[in-house]
């Protein structure tokens, strides 16, 4: 079968495209890429992959055999492979790239559905680039796969516990925070680790037991799958819920209410927060399927801002190009100045819990505040399914641009960015993007505007005009 790695890796269903024999090709193709790279570098001592390939896993079924298989395939064509020995969020196999000068591969297929696995390319802290990905593509089926069945074996835990603890304010969230936080793992790899980073803090944690089907929930972080984590909190009377994805790289949060909040507040109040109380100066990136608070905050602070293409990747290079200090993505993922350049759902938790516990307020009033300064933000997202997925997103997009009306919802319409699909901004800066995803055969709707029923009413018309591709 054809092999592409999309937005965030290569995914498919298990026993029809996720099968042995393709990982083993996209081992085969990974060893040759390597080895290629390798051969340009007059020096092997400074070659950029002169660590280890380290391989990680998340708890879906069979996850941990698939690397143990791709480890094997590495060793083989003679490359330092190195399996990680437990199941690790992959953002801590994105540590040990940073560390180690080598590459990274992770068997998961993050949010998706229990049918799905995949497979992650990690370098230097963050995703691989398209370039790099696009490589080793090109790289598959040159030659057969080699084999060995003497692999090495290594803990990641500890190091990567020791980042996360170094990162934030432990001490003011163990001071001060006086009421319980419920954290739900959503049965993801990053279960336990929130009470390990935080030895002795009161934390009630939800979907912890290893269940490769999820409870039957995808291990999406959205409000749909987040019922239980509302309830919780609400019978605790916690102060925060927050919720890990299927490999720990994404968070979501529910209120001191049971409310969910969107990725379109909380990623303001995590940029509010690092500017005011971090003093993080600089460019403050976001996906293209993200809100305006975030760009009415750093309008105020004086602070470039700028809009790039779904895909954390992008929110990376520029990180680690030192072009930005903030970077945020509308599904949950987000970094800054200070750690690595890649997403992380535990650092997010833990950013999260020292925002309530520094400022003495609750996610609710905290973003009540932004709320009143900044402007309201009614998001929500919808997914259709495809006939087949969109090849080419720019050709999707022009055809949309010769179907829209002068007017929409009786609104102007102010501009049409074409970066990943087509996103069209009203007068009152209300805004509808509609986007193929880069990993499913799908359709993503997004839209925000001031109020739900008008939010609503923009996913309503989105439907009607990206009907003909639906399934």
């Amino acid at each position: 079968m054809d092999i592409k790695f999309g937005t965030d890796g290569w995914r498919g269903v298990m026993a029809r495209d996720f099968t042995f024999e393709n990982v083993r090709r996209v081992a085969q193709a990974i060893a040759d890429y390597l080895r290629d790279e390798i051969l340009k570098s007059p020096n092997r001592k400074d070659c950029p992959w002169a660590g280890p390939v380290v391989i990680g896993y998340d708890r879906r079924f069979q996850s941990d055999t698939f690397a143990r298989e791709i480890a094997k395939v590495l060793h083989g064509n003679k490359l330092n492979a190195l399996l990680l020995s437990q199941c690790l969020p992959t953002p801590a196999v994105s540590l040990m790239t940073h560390r180690t000068k080598g590459l990274g591969v992770v068997v998961t297929a993050s949010h998706n559905p229990p049918s799905y696995n995949g497979i992650k390319i990690k370098y230097s802290g963050r995703a691989a680039t398209e370039t790099m990905t696009q490589a080793i593509e090109a790289c598959l089926d040159r030659s057969q796969p080699t084999r060995s069945t003497d692999i090495k074996e290594k803990s990641g835990l500890e190091p990567y516990l020791q980042y996360l603890r170094s990162k934030a304010n432990i001490a003011a969230i163990r001071g001060r925070l006086k009421k319980p936080a419920v954290v739900d793992y959503l049965y993801g790899s990053a279960t336990g680790l929130l009470e390990a980073a935080l030895p002795g803090q009161r934390l009630i944690s939800l979907h912890s037991e290893h269940d490769p089907l999820f409870g039957g929930l995808n291990p999406e972080p959205v409000a749909e799958n987040l019922k239980a984590l509302s309830q919780r909190v609400k019978a605790e009377r916690a102060v925060i819920g927050i919720a890990l994805d299927g490999d720990g790289d994404r968070v979501g949060v529910v209120d001191e209410n049971g409310d969910y909040l969107t990725p379109c507040q909380i990623f303001p109040m995590i940029v509010r927060y690092l500017v005011e109380h971090k003093k993080l100066k600089g460019k403050i990136v976001q996906s293209v399927s993200l809100g305006y608070v975030s760009a009415r905050i750093a309008q105020a602070c004086g602070l470039p801002f700028e809009e790039i293409p779904v895909g954390f990747k992008h929110v990376a290079e520029r990180l680690a190009a030192g072009e930005a200090v903030i970077g945020g993505e509308e599904s949950g993922g987000y970094a800054w100045k200070g750690s690595i350049p890649e997403r992380d759902g535990l650092m997010s938790a833990l950013l999260l819990l020292e925002m309530v516990a520094v400022t003495g307020r609750s996610p609710g009033q905290l973003w009540k505040e932004l709320e009143a300064k900044y402007g309201a933000s009614h998001f929500r997202r919808l997914d259709f399914r495809l006939h087949k997925p969109v090849g080419d997103k720019a050709a999707f997009a022009a055809k949309l641009v010769k179907k829209l009306p002068k007017k929409i919802l009786g609104s102007e319409i102010k501009e049409l960015v074409q970066i990943d699909g087509l996103k069209i901004i009203l007068a009152e800066g209300h805004w509808l993007l509609m986007r193929p995803s880069g990993t499913e055969p799908l359709m993503r709707v997004y839209g925000e505007t001031d109020t739900a029923k008008r939010t609503g009413e923009l996913l309503d018309l989105a439907k009607k005009w990206v009907a003909p591709n639906l399934a």
